[in-house]
């Protein structure tokens, strides 16, 4: 399956946001007793969040792409 330049900038931004949000995490929620291997680092943290957001920008893009088949052929 060859990707696309729009599925990759989905991939792309997704993977920011989600880098942003698991840095956001670490700082604001934490973990402060070093128990949570993930969370109680701050590069750890932007990691996870970075596959996690990228997972999620190509989820979106595929139900995007599904709604704009279906819009084109709809069913009787």
């Amino acid at each position: 399956m060859k990707a696309t330049t729009k599925q990759l900038i989905f991939y792309i931004l997704g993977g920011i946001a989600g880098a942003l949000g698991g840095l956001l995490y670490w700082k604001i929620v934490g973990c402060k007793g070093g128990s949570c291997p993930i969370w109680s680092s701050p590069w750890k943290s932007t990691l996870a969040g970075l596959v996690l957001g990228a997972l999620g920008g190509g989820a979106l893009y595929d139900f995007i792409d599904y709604l704009q088949k279906k819009k084109q052929n709809p069913t009787p």
